[in-house]
């Protein structure tokens, strides 16, 4: 078959554009080039939706809190503790979260922003006022966030105003079973994620992360909310690091600090506490003060948590010296509790010393490794 050949009339229209377009200067023709890049650019961008980003509140009943916030003002409610989450579902290929820092001095929290439950990222906050922008590429569907501070209360506190999206979904009910995990800088997160800054380059909250903690990762494990009533630095009977308050003085306040707002412990019910303590107290504390002051802690828990099994850890750092200590008090701690009728208190002691992280604490690899050793304890205890 012959190629269709042009009449002569086009062909003559051709060479005229052709004679045309040889006598126009180069920069016309630039310009005209770029003209239709532009062109095609913008009809491109016509076939793409704009998304149309409403603000939603904090108050916004399809937002679900876990762990201890003072709700004073519902538009903006305010978090220190570590491992404190938030929960939404929303519609769309993008997000923008709302959340102000108090970027007390050189301090700035850090967050944890998973979508889908996939690849959990750290941010720092660098403002007072921050807009997080998730990141693009999602597909336009339905997508869950979450939101955890990383980070010590002590080094300041998050105010969450809200999210940005097309439209905010219900959420699936929260996980029925509830683990509250007391403790100190290991059961906070603090010197495990050196993914970004090593180990004294930065500040020392700068490889903070409470949502990959051990105590996050064992109530993940199990399908279980979680509360981190943990602040670094922090004993039972002695703190390290000049600090003016032990935990029997702090457990019950929202902020992790004795004189500010108290927990109200109806507001959450756990199946589970673990006491994690002793690391910051020494092998030289004196054996009765140590129990005695470990006895009542428990009994204080208890009287808030009457149905719940509590378990006293050795701590996960504790080496050759204080760790045959611990086990000694533990041992007698829980003994003298299961004597005098509570049945309900559980000891375990970790199978080694994890100190691969800053300052001689667990890794994100061995916080895993924590988790693992935890969650079968656990799942011994409740039959989970």
């Amino acid at each position: 078959m012959k190629n269709k050949q042009d009449t002569p009339g086009v062909s003559a229209i051709k060479a005229l554009l052709w004679f045309a377009w040889l006598l126009i200067p180069a920069t016309m023709k630039r310009f005209c080039l770029l003209f239709l890049i532009l062109l095609t650019a913008a009809t491109s961008f016509g076939r793409h939706r704009v998304p149309d980003l409403k603000l939603f509140k904090a108050d916004d009943p399809h937002i679900q809190y876990f762990g201890r916030v003072d709700f004073s003002n519902a538009e903006a409610p305010r978090i220190w503790a570590p491992g404190v989450y938030i929960v939404a579902r929303f519609k769309g290929s993008t997000c923008q979260v709302l959340i102000n820092d108090e970027a007390g001095g050189s301090n700035h929290n850090y967050l944890e922003i998973v979508i889908d439950g996939k690849n959990p990222y750290r941010i720092k906050l660098t403002d007072k006022v921050n807009v997080i922008n998730i990141p693009e590429g999602l597909a336009d569907t339905e997508h869950t966030i979450l939101i955890c501070k990383d980070t010590e209360s002590n080094i300041g506190y998050i105010d969450f105003e809200g999210i940005k999206c097309e439209k905010l979904l219900s959420l699936p009910p929260k996980p029925k079973r509830k683990i509250e995990y007391f403790g100190d800088s290991i059961t906070s997160g603090t010197g495990m994620d050196l993914s970004t800054i090593p180990c004294g380059a930065g500040q020392w909250y700068d490889e903070h992360n409470a949502y990959m903690s051990y105590g996050a990762l064992t109530s993940r494990n199990l399908d279980a909310q979680w509360i981190l009533t943990a602040l670094a630095g922090v004993g039972l009977v002695h703190s390290c690091c000049n600090m003016d308050v032990v935990m029997p003085q702090i457990y019950d306040k929202v902020n992790l600090r004795a004189d500010t707002i108290a927990w109200n412990f109806d507001n959450y019910k756990p199946d589970v506490v673990t006491i994690c303590l002793g690391q910051n107290d020494g092998p030289k504390q004196d054996s009765a003060q140590f129990c005695n002051a470990y006895v009542k802690l428990v009994q204080a828990i208890r009287s808030h948590y009457p149905q719940a099994d509590i378990v006293c850890l050795t701590s996960p750092m504790g080496d050759a010296t204080l760790t045959p200590v611990l086990k000694k008090y533990l041992t007698a701690v829980t003994a003298y509790l299961n004597t005098n009728g509570d049945k309900r208190i559980y000891r375990y002691f970790f199978s080694k010393q994890y100190h691969n992280g800053c300052g001689g604490h667990p890794d994100l690899a061995e916080h895993k490794l924590i988790a693992d050793e935890l969650t079968a304890y656990i799942k011994q205890v409740k039959g989970w």
